[in-house]
């Protein structure tokens, strides 16, 4: 197949596209700069720009299926995907997989996010909404710069659990998706990992894979936004992680789901083994 995956400079797409072609597809890699686009067999890179929608839409003339992903950083979703929905719908793809979030199915049906589902839900295409829950990833890059300066982790979660995801599996649900057919036609999957921790867990499991003493602090939302701006997340987006922060707080992200395993057919990541991996980004210096 020939698929269009966008946001292709990101973690989640980087993956997409690395299992699409071990699996033999070929791959058209949108991203805001192409030219810097790593040369590899079987990726073609093109323009995707989230501040400008509507360029490079004709791409999806020369594709079967396609992934869709709104950058972080980014609130206005809709305005950002619809026009690649409407260009699909258009040359009529033979799938599209959107990324989401967990728990966006509840939101008003005017939450961009929401609205980006609901447009897609009615476009009369073969779709899967993939809806994962907060990232492990995020340990490392978001909130990193808390657990190097001071060995914290700053975030306002309190005692609630979440079943965190690894970014990986992400990947892997959304590049079997992708190729699946009709198998899991127009279907929503929320994707979480197998085990729901607190932060404090967290902070432990992180203490034991490095040698270093993490704590967890339980910090205000206001300070949680201000730790936010101060490291340059625009003003809107900060409001939007405040908010669903908020909802992790009141227990909304503690359920699992078995669902990457039954599209991928393997068990999700673990948090040991995330932090395993990726325990040299907490030891530098």
């Amino acid at each position: 197949m020939k698929i269009f995956v966008n946001g292709a400079s990101g973690k989640v797409s980087q993956n997409v596209i690395q299992e699409l072609l071990e699996a033999g597809h070929e791959v058209f890699a949108g991203t805001r700069f192409p030219e810097k686009g790593e040369k590899k067999k079987g990726v073609t890179w093109v323009v995707s720009d989230a501040s400008a929608p509507e360029k490079g839409l004709e791409v999806l003339d020369q594709v079967d299926a396609a992934f869709f992903i709104s950058p972080p950083g980014f609130t206005n979703q809709y305005e950002i995907l619809s026009p690649w929905i409407e260009k699909a719908k258009q040359v009529k793809l033979k799938k599209i997989v959107l990324m989401t979030a967990m728990g966006v199915e509840f939101a008003p049906d005017e939450a961009p996010f929401r609205k980006t589902e609901i447009l897609l839900e009615k476009s009369g295409l073969n779709w899967n909404i993939i809806r994962p829950n907060w990232f492990m990833q995020n340990f490392h890059t978001f909130w990193i710069g808390g657990i190097l300066s001071d060995k914290k982790i700053y975030f306002p979660a309190g005692n609630a659990k979440t079943s965190f995801i690894d970014s990986r599996d992400i990947s892997s649900t959304a590049a079997k998706l992708l190729v699946s057919g009709d198998k899991f036609a127009s279907q929503a999957f929320a994707l979480t990992g197998t085990k729901s921790l607190t932060h404090d867990e967290v902070a432990e499991i992180i203490s034991k894979q490095t040698g270093l003493k993490i704590e967890y602090v339980n910090v205000s939302p206001e300070d949680f936004k201000k730790g936010l701006l101060s490291g340059g997340v625009p003003e809107d987006y900060a409001g939007f992680l405040v908010m669903i922060a908020g909802a992790l707080r009141d227990g909304h992200a503690e359920a699992i789901t078995d669902l990457v395993q039954k599209i991928t057919g393997k068990s999700p990541i673990s948090f040991d083994k995330y932090a395993e991996d990726h325990k040299k980004a907490w030891l530098v210096g």
